[in-house]
């Protein structure tokens, strides 16, 4: 993480599930190419996604890291109890094996669009 990407960012840790969750200053945009090259950095290979207002994917886990980066639009994800709403700039990480569902608000008119960061 950037020294400029901290005092834009909050950084929440729930029990010992190993997600995190970045927030965005909304005072700042994001483009696509940025947040790209940031997951690259990391070693993430990326592609993006789309999903229309009201998609939904039931209780599952990936055999890899993955990290889910908002473009546009809103996203819920439940893991365990927990439920997080990432918005434009946000951004999740999930550890492997970790269980999560997913729901798109059907308030979001046009879906979300994200990047998709694996490794």
């Amino acid at each position: 993480m950037s020294d400029e990407e901290t005092p834009h960012t909050s950084d929440i840790q729930p029990g010992n599930t190993g997600v995190r969750v970045l927030t965005w200053d909304k005072s700042s945009t994001l483009t696509q190419e940025e947040a790209e090259a940031r997951l690259h950095q990391e070693g993430y290979e990326s592609y993006r996604w789309h999903d229309v207002s009201g998609a939904s994917y039931p209780r599952h886990k990936h055999a890899y890291h993955e990290c889910l980066w908002i473009l546009k639009g809103e996203i819920q994800f439940t893991i365990g109890n927990q439920v997080y709403l990432l918005r434009n700039g946000d951004r999740i990480y999930l550890p492997a094996l970790i269980l999560h569902s997913i729901l798109v608000p059907n308030l979001n008119v046009n879906g979300v669009t994200y990047l998709v960061g694996q490794k």
